[in-house]
């Protein structure tokens, strides 16, 4: 009932009055930058069953967020730093065999969620609110931080561009793709490299431990309609800015928390394309 009451006050007047705040324009546009970069590498990990890969990424960050804390330096950038360290990591322990590629992904994931939680306790000058970075901040985001956002997001969206059809032949088949010429290993780390700068720009918007989902669910409720790869993308992405902006609608609203609004908005899309297909299907 109260869910019910706080529902009622939500008109178009009142959504088109959140903008004159300047917290909520900056949270908007934060969040679609995230909206469009997150899917567009997304897709490459779901199509390669990369989403481990993603989730032990997000949570490396926080290593890297803990010693920006400790530098006094961009958590952003630190964040980056720390998660490019873990795939190359991961890369050399996977190739020397020294560990199978899940046991490596799993050591880095629990190690770096750790390691990330005890800098952060021992921080100079006392401890900080985990759970902005786990969970998000987005309605707190700079000025700055936009900035940083969309330079990061723009570089890393056109240069997934560039590496397009690179990377959608390793996700069809690397064995092909390395007959043709193609240095598998090279666009293996640049795409990890690419969803480590997706994850570090998203620490405000939707958190480290809710970005893999924005990641992958706007890309899987796309593939329900069995479309072309172009086609899919571009439906993730449409789907992505409608989970992120009708996200921040609701938990500006509601009080809620952004990024797990965010977040719970992509799973219900997910819900009722997955409805919508599966009726189609019976239909026919």
């Amino acid at each position: 009932m109260v869910l019910i009451k706080n529902l009622w006050p939500i008109t178009a007047f009142n959504m088109l009055e959140l903008f004159h705040y300047d917290f909520m324009v900056r949270a908007m546009e934060a969040g679609i930058i995230l909206a469009i970069v997150a899917p567009t590498i997304g897709i490459f990990f779901v199509v390669r069953r990369y989403s481990a890969m993603a989730d032990t990424l997000a949570h490396v960050s926080l290593a890297g967020v803990a010693g920006g804390l400790f530098l006094g330096i961009s958590t952003v950038w630190a964040a980056f730093i720390a998660c490019v360290i873990a795939i190359f990591g991961m890369e050399r322990l996977r190739e020397k065999r020294i560990l199978s590629s899940d046991t490596a992904v799993s050591l880095f994931l629990f190690g770096g969620l750790a390691l990330g939680v005890v800098l952060i306790g021992l921080r100079p000058g006392g401890g900080v609110n985990v759970a902005n970075y786990l969970f998000g901040s987005i309605l707190t985001v700079s000025s700055e931080d936009v900035l940083q956002i969309a330079i990061v997001g723009l570089l890393t969206f056109i240069t997934t561009l560039l590496f397009w059809r690179s990377f959608f032949s390793i996700s069809l088949d690397e064995d092909v793709a390395q007959g043709t010429g193609l240095s598998v290993s090279f666009l293996n780390r640049t795409l990890a490299m690419l969803g480590a700068a997706t994850i570090a720009i998203s620490i405000n918007v939707v958190g480290m431990l809710l970005v893999g989902a924005l990641m992958v669910i706007p890309v899987l409720a796309s593939m329900q309609f069995r479309m072309g790869f172009k086609q899919t993308w571009l439906f993730s992405v449409a789907f992505s800015v409608v989970s992120v902006v009708v996200g921040l609608i609701l938990s500006y609203m509601l009080n809620l928390a952004s990024g797990a609004t965010i977040v719970l908005c992509s799973v219900v899309l997910f819900l009722l394309v997955l409805a919508s297909t599966s009726f189609s299907q019976k239909q026919m």
